[in-house]
């Protein structure tokens, strides 16, 4: 694998390659190529010149020379002609070099989208061009069904082929509070960390953030990756736990970056779930009044959720996360493969947070979710892009939390209160999942949501093994006071983020609610 970032497109002619690659490259803030328009540019002739001139296999001698050229340098968007691939030599170079993502259309939208140009494309022209168009897909069907990432444009606005592409490729781009930055899902990409730090000109000494329990997992991994890209690291580890997420913890995280020399230039990288990558964060955002740094959740829970949208933070004894500073990484790197050594039962936790994302943007997530554990199990990495894309967008349009990124809250009003009145006993997924259902009962009461959407939303947690119900013998004091002190309120207040059904919430309700209904076990 080389150092550079690229994305591939590639597929039949009139897919779509040129458009959605140049939208795509912008959303991702990376250089667009076009391979044939490189390769005219280097014959000094269109494409049609080169092939009644040299015929094919001279106009493939270009695009092989010019698709090794483009390989050589340090990344980007690609737009590969349709049979730039047929060549076994060039897919081994490209696949090494980056993900491939196969675009196709039905045939009626190819000759609609190639009505005008046909003429461009020597393999189709003529006055039959639309039977050679036809002739060549059946030719080349099995070649193209054969790459795994596949997007079907015919139907999609160049606006939700982009977002699609996203989420099949897992690459993203935050906008926002001042900046942006880059998160990745990336299988393998602990390996490939130290060079996606030198490319985003992050510097060292590092300090490498992790807990007693991630990191004999991974962390040394990550640490050998990062010296083997020549940075100096500084370790630094907490014990593992909500109950640490504190400011004796903080002071531990400042003592340890001073000692180890850390400067303002200097970056810190954490490595594990939502309570390290919240410490990690907040220390860097206070650490000689901000440093960089970089998120590598973990768990599943920090992959879609708590690793994106820069919200750092600790707790105090009376609530959560009720000190914290918005402090965006320069880098979320999410490497599905570090979910092979989590237990079950924070798998299963983290699901709850990707229920939410399906409750609020994405149906289709919502419904894969309702399949059951072993569906979700073996569209992991599905699971991973779609609910992270969900984030993103409430993200994008609402950096600050000031309006419609408040919706990201539901189930964790009521289950932030469940969670701190069981004395964490209960992990935040399973303690969310109680949320989510009591919320969604709360909005049917009130007249928000449809009949029967807390069912509808408890079976499908049930399905993936979560808890539904307020456990019993729950301290009905310590809930009512947690709830008290959720950051949320306002002017006195509960405020919730309630669904209605799925696909849509409301956000800011301002509930009175009576909970010995709730709590009587």
């Amino acid at each position: 694998m080389s150092a550079g970032e690229w994305f591939f497109l590639y597929g039949a002619p009139g897919s779509g390659k040129s458009t959605l690659g140049r939208a795509l490259a912008e959303r991702l803030d990376l250089p667009f190529f076009d391979l044939d328009a490189l390769i005219v540019e280097q014959a000094g002739v269109d494409i049609p010149a080169i092939f009644a001139r040299e015929g094919e296999s001279g106009f493939r001698a270009r695009e092989r020379q010019a698709l090794h050229e483009l390989l050589a340098g340090d990344g980007g968007v690609a737009a590969l002609g349709g049979g730039a691939l047929l060549e076994d030599a060039n897919r081994r170079a490209v696949e090494a070099h980056g993900a491939v993502l196969c675009l196709h259309a039905d045939i009626e939208t190819l000759q609609a989208r190639m009505s005008h140009a046909a003429e461009e494309r020597p393999l189709v022209a003529g006055e039959n061009w639309r039977e050679r168009l036809r002739s060549l897909l059946e030719r080349r069907a099995g070649h193209y069904a054969s790459f795994p990432l596949q997007l079907d444009t015919t139907h999609l606005s160049p606006e939700q082929a982009v977002e699609e592409a996203q989420r099949l490729l897992g690459v993203f781009r935050l906008r926002g509070m001042g900046t942006s930055y880059d998160v990745r899902v990336r299988f393998g990409g602990l390996d490939a960390c130290g060079s996606l730090l030198c490319r985003r000109g992050l510097k060292d000494p590092l300090a490498l953030v992790s807990d007693d329990r991630v990191m004999p997992h991974h962390g040394e991994r990550l640490r050998a990756a990062l010296e083997d890209a020549g940075y100096h690291v500084v370790p630094v580890i907490l014990p593992a736990g909500e109950e640490h997420k504190t400011l004796r913890s903080l002071e531990t995280l400042w003592s340890a970056f001073l000692q180890g020399g850390l400067e303002r230039g200097s970056t810190v990288i954490a490595i594990g779930g939502g309570v390290i990558g919240d410490l990690a964060g907040f220390a860097a955002a206070t650490y000689m009044r901000g440093v960089r740094w970089v998120a590598v959740p973990t768990t599943l829970l920090a992959m879609v959720d708590a690793s994106l949208g820069g919200k750092t933070g600790a707790d105090l004894p009376q609530g959560k996360n009720l000190i914290g500073a918005f402090h965006p990484p320069a880098l979320v790197l999410a490497d599905p493969q570090t979910l092979e050594t989590l237990p079950e039962e924070e798998i299963r936790a983290g699901l709850a947070e990707v229920v939410k994302h399906g409750i609020l943007a994405d149906p289709e997530l919502f419904y894969l979710c309702e399949q059951g554990w072993e569906a979700v199990l073996g569209r992991m990495g599905e699971v991973i892009r779609r609910g992270m894309a969900v984030k993103v967008g409430f993200i994008e349009r609402d950096p600050y939390e000031k309006g419609e990124r408040a919706a990201l809250n539901l189930g964790h009003t009521v289950g932030h209160a469940i969670e701190r009145a069981s004395g964490y006993r209960l992990r935040h997924g399973e303690a969310v999942a109680i949320g989510l259902v009591v919320e969604a009962q709360l909005a049917e009461q009130y007249g928000i949501a449809r009949k029967g959407l807390a069912e509808r939303i408890a079976a499908c947690l049930q399905g993936l093994g979560l808890p539904t119900r307020i456990p019993a013998g729950l301290d009905a004091n310590a809930f009512r006071a947690a709830l008290q002190v959720d950051k949320k309120n306002a002017d006195g207040r509960v405020r919730f983020a309630l669904p209605e059904d799925i696909g849509a919430y409301r956000v800011g309700v301002p509930l009175e609610v009576d909970w010995s209904a709730y709590l009587s076990g």
